[in-house]
């Protein structure tokens, strides 16, 4: 019988706990498509699983990761065979379902995508959650008529996962983006990205009065808190606001003005139990409007033994762009 090694959580006695343990396909979940995984992905929600710090894991034992991209190794369900490329984004993976964190795993056919073929597991985990909700956030603002002839786009937590994938789309797509970090060392980041100008976070990390002079035809926002209620009070007429993270908290300092005064739309992104039709519009598009050679650049692949560090990482704000987890290491 396989056995491998998994990242798994487990609350003990009202203590939380996490760390590796050897499982067998005999321990995994009941569910009708088992997967070898080849990778997973480090988001801001794994890193509150993994270190204990948000209340993401609502299930124990729990292997973390709500990504994962692998090869079908056997299927009860038609849709997919043996030998299928398939990958997973959230459906409460690390949070009711076990998740990436290991080389196998069991997860239920309809939470599946074919992994575009554009794409080989490494890039489609280096985009992972994180940048397939930036997609999302582009076609919401697609959606409200934002086009690049409108004006500035504004980029929220630029240098995270989302952030960076936004700003390499929307620059591909002809937008000028404006990229916003409290790093000013990412600076060239961001430009080779496709910012055309940088902010600092300091600039809309802060209480804003009902209107603000109107800068923005869209927003792609993964910070929330005060930098979402900047953003919207400096949102021109008619604009639209994707709002995808809480990185900066959960709360929204706002009044009525914006949307009453200037049209302004706020558009909220929800990656985690979104339609599967637009999942795979979103992969579809990511593979044609996703500059390869900039993912590469804002990628970096860690070993899954890492993963408690990692985490600690990503919550301190000290990760860059997409970090891919290789599982089988």
């Amino acid at each position: 019988m396989n056995s491998f090694r998994a990242y798994v959580v487990d609350e003990v006695d009202g203590k939380y706990t996490g760390g590796f343990r050897t499982l067998t396909d005999a321990d995994l979940p009941q569910e009708s498509v088992l997967v070898d995984v080849a990778y997973s992905t480090l988001n801001y929600k794994d890193g509150l699983a993994v270190t204990g710090k948000g209340k993401i894991v609502r299930k124990f034992p729990m292997v973390c990761g709500i990504d994962l991209a692998g090869t079908v190794a056997e299927s009860s369900d038609a849709r997919y065979k043996a030998g299928d490329k398939v990958l997973v984004n959230g459906w409460g993976l690390s949070e009711t379902f076990w998740g990436g964190y290991t080389p196998r795993q069991r997860v239920n056919a309809g939470y599946l995508v074919r992994v575009p073929s554009a794409f080989d597991f490494k890039q489609a985990m280096a985009i992972g959650t994180a940048g397939y909700t930036a997609m999302l956030c582009v076609l919401a603002l697609e959606d409200a008529g934002v086009t690049p002839g409108k004006g500035d786009v504004l980029v929220t937590g630029a240098v995270g996962g989302v952030g960076s994938v936004a700003v390499a789309l929307l620059a591909k797509l002809g937008y000028r983006v404006v990229a916003s970090t409290g790093r000013p060392k990412a600076a060239d980041y961001l430009k080779q990205l496709g910012a055309a100008d940088i902010i600092a976070r300091a600039d809309l990390d802060k209480p804003a009065r009902a209107l603000e002079k109107a800068r923005w035809a869209g927003v792609v926002d993964s910070v929330g808190s005060k930098t979402l209620g900047m953003a919207i009070a400096q949102t021109h007429e008619e604009g639209a606001v994707a709002a995808c993270g809480l990185a900066g908290g959960t709360d929204l300092p706002t009044t009525v003005m914006p949307f009453i005064l200037r049209g302004v739309k706020l558009l909220g992104v929800n990656s985690v139990t979104c339609a599967t039709a637009r999942r795979v519009q979103a992969w579809d598009r990511l593979a044609k409007d996703l500059d390869f050679g900039k993912l590469d650049a804002m990628t970096t692949v860690e070993p899954l033994s890492k993963i408690e560090a990692l985490g600690e990482q990503i919550l301190r704000g000290e990760t860059r762009g997409r970090v891919v987890i290789d599982v089988n290491k």
